[in-house]
């Protein structure tokens, strides 16, 4: 029986040594494992002596081993592994991410020669369309001559400018020139000039740009300060020269500063003395340009010369006065003109931007004395001092009568009219009846009645009335015999006027019996 279980113990033994070697070639950082593991091998040896119980199952289950010998197999590793993860205690740190591939910017684009002369060349660009994530680190500007291939950085450190001079170069070399972007993914593709560019002085004819401001009168207060900025342009740098109505500038009283664009003329605190007219002249070897600038310094203006106080009738007063010996350097615009009571002394302007030299004063109140000045007014404003009258005018009072108008009475007088005629009637005997009319004229007239030509007097038959013009003759209860031709007549002393009419009175029939 004990002879049985040593082959037993052997056969896993065999097994588990492979797995033992297996086990620590697979991962990468504990290799120091395998060194320890034939150490460790003769302990589990005397362990497997009471495993005699185990035995007897285990031909029975021939599949079994393996998972067996795996199963011890994988302790052992741990066990051995234990001295091995006591250095390193961390954890290991996680693999960094891999940063993306940086890539250079496109080419500078839009370059271009901006200056040349005898030993400098200047060119500029713009920055590249795409920069990248990564960002522009600065421009690398290079150079060489025509027919080689020999480039010469001129820059010997990155700038950031888009602008950039080449000096010390040797008049007459023909030379390309190109410039690239870097970045940290390297240089760009170059971008390159046309042509190539000979180094010399460009002679350019000079020319002075005036601006429009200049080209009229340039006018300032007393005092102000002058500052004229005149451009040009000219090759090589052009000689400037400024003189006054003809001879050279002060330059105690007027600074100059020339540059190569620009000349400025300068002053700091301006004086009427400093009117004129300035000529600026700029020169370039045998050729020249000029422009002429005429300056007025204005001030105010001194009062009229003398004022005069030439009538006084009514409410009125008329004045003359003669223009200022001094007009401030400038045209008179008008004149203010004000007056002032003797008893209250305020003055009050009458006129205002009056351009004639004499006027009339109106609305004076009676029995005050006034007295008058006079402004001068010119494009900086009023003179700060004025010609007075010498004399006052006194409004005299005069008596007031009052006289009522004289009017015509108009003449109403006319001659009499009928405006209503009398009208043929026929009347009923036994019923009164009337006959009605309307007559005018001033004064009014007398009225008469008549029948068949004869007046009707008192007849108590006949009843008269005339109001307002109404005629009216009333016939009571008439009779066959009251008939005939009636007339109404109007007199007063400028004529008179007659109405008829006829009169039918007819009788009642009394029916019959048959």
């Amino acid at each position: 029986m004990p002879a049985k279980p040593a082959p037993i113990k052997k056969s896993p033994a065999k097994k588990a040594a492979p797995k033992k070697e297996e086990k620590p070639a697979a991962p990468a950082e504990p290799t120091p494992a395998p060194a320890p593991a034939p150490a460790p091998e003769p302990e589990p040896e005397p362990e497997p002596a009471p495993a005699p119980a185990p035995a007897e199952a285990a031909p029975a289950p021939a599949a079994e081993p393996a998972p067996e010998a795996g199963g011890d197999a994988a302790p052992a590793p741990a066990e051995e592994q234990k001295p091995a993860a006591e250095p390193a205690a961390p954890p290991p740190p996680p693999p960094e991410p891999e940063k993306p591939k940086e890539e250079p910017t496109s080419e500078p684009v839009n370059l271009t020669l901006e200056d040349v002369n005898d030993t400098t060349l200047t060119v500029k660009w713009r920055p590249p369309e795409n920069i990248g994530a990564s960002g522009l680190d600065g421009y690398t500007v290079e150079y060489c001559r025509d027919g080689t291939q020999d480039w010469v950085v001129a820059n010997q450190e990155l700038i950031i400018s888009n602008r950039y001079a080449i000096k010390n170069l040797t008049t007459g070399d023909k030379l390309h020139v190109r410039v690239k972007a870097v970045n940290p993914g390297g240089p760009s593709a170059p971008a390159s000039l046309e042509q190539p560019v000979v180094v010399r002085e460009i002679v350019d004819r000079p020319r002075i740009r005036l601006p429009r401001s200049l080209r009229t009168v340039f006018v300032k207060k007393v005092g102000d300060t002058v500052n004229l900025v005149i451009p040009f342009q000219g090759k090589p740098k052009p000689q400037v020269s400024w003189t006054k109505d003809g001879q050279p500038l002060d330059l105690k009283a007027v600074g100059v500063r020339n540059s190569d664009r620009d000349t400025i003329l300068f002053i700091r605190k301006s004086e009427r003395k400093d009117s004129g007219k300035y000529e600026v002249t700029v020169k370039v070897d045998s050729l020249e340009d000029k422009a002429t600038i005429t300056i007025q310094i204005v001030d105010l203006p001194g009062p009229p010369s003398s004022i005069k106080l030439v009538d006084v009738w009514g409410f009125n007063t008329a004045l003359e006065w003669t223009p200022p010996k001094d007009d401030g350097n400038a045209e008179i615009t008008g004149y203010t003109v004000q007056k002032a009571d003797k008893k209250t002394g305020e003055w009050f302007t009458v006129l205002e931007h009056y351009h004639r030299l004499n006027c009339t004063v109106s609305d004076l109140i009676m029995g005050n004395s006034y007295s008058f000045r006079v402004f001068t007014e010119n494009r900086c404003g009023l003179s700060e001092n004025a010609a007075v009258t010498k004399d006052l005018a006194y409004i005299q009072k005069t008596g007031i009568q009052y006289k009522p108008p004289e009017y015509k009475d108009r003449d109403y007088s006319e001659p009499p009219s009928f405006t209503q005629p009398l009208n043929d009637r026929a009347a009923t005997m036994g019923y009164t009846t009337k006959l009605l009319c309307a007559v005018r004229g001033n004064p009014q007239p007398k009225i008469l009645w008549m029948k068949n030509q004869m007046v009707i007097g008192e007849d108590p038959k006949f009843r008269q009335i005339t109001s307002q013009g109404l005629c009216t003759l009333e016939i009571r209860k008439p009779c066959t015999f009251d008939g005939g031709v009636y007339s109404c007549k109007a007199i007063n002393p400028h004529g008179e006027a007659v109405v008829n009419c006829k009169l039918d009175v007819k009788a009642v029939q009394v029916p019959t019996d048959k």
